[in-house]
């Protein structure tokens, strides 16, 4: 098995890159997806969240209410710290069982928001950083996800600078460009993953 890191801003368009990996024949293992199943209505997460948190956190469908779960959290460390301990030890279960259901000479790409703010680096054989400017990712995220300009600006902040994330990057895939740019760079990453998993 080849583990692949695969990082970006947000508004980088990683998740764009993440699919095109996919096509190409990639096993995505995507945490933040997994996180988002490991809680949806009937899971033992959910119930323990409900538990822990109580029913204020569930739409009326009985969906979790992902706002105001956070608004509890993000304000109360010791709060975010029991969220993170009935999330994490079920995400990462069910990475270990996608890893050992891969076949043998699979090319894994785990996409990880935060890679490089955790130092997660070292666990990963190469990583690929999804790059562009913060005024592009910044356009993107007001025109497709119709963020105000002020909390796209917010987001960025707490993330890691173009300069952290770059560092810990052994393939850097330029996403300020056009879709058809992007298919061509993936393309070459693709054929360059092959070739340093074969090896």
């Amino acid at each position: 098995m080849f583990r692949v890191g695969l990082t970006g801003g947000i508004g980088s368009g990683k998740s764009e890159v993440s699919r095109r990996l996919a096509e190409r024949g990639a096993i995505v293992i995507d945490a933040d997806k997994i996180a988002r199943e490991v809680v949806e209505p009937g899971t033992p997460g959910l119930a323990e969240i409900v538990e822990t948190f109580g029913a204020g956190v569930l739409h009326p469908d009985g969906t979790l209410d992902r706002e105001r779960l956070g608004s509890i959290v993000f304000a109360d460390s010791g709060k975010l710290e029991k969220l993170n301990g009935i999330v994490h030890p079920r995400v990462g279960a069910r990475v270990q069982e996608l890893q050992q259901a891969a076949p043998a000479g699979a090319i894994v790409v785990y996409d990880v928001p935060l890679l490089a703010e955790n130092g997660l680096a070292p666990m990963y054989d190469v990583v690929i950083v999804v790059d562009a400017p913060d005024d592009v990712r910044i356009r993107r995220l007001l025109e497709f996800r119709g963020m105000a300009e002020e909390d796209a600006r917010a987001r960025i902040a707490v993330q890691a600078t173009r300069e952290d994330r770059l560092k810990v990057a052994d393939i850097v895939i330029d996403n300020e460009g056009s879709l058809d740019a992007l298919e061509k760079r993936v393309a070459e990453v693709w054929d360059e993953l092959v070739a340093r998993a074969a090896a």
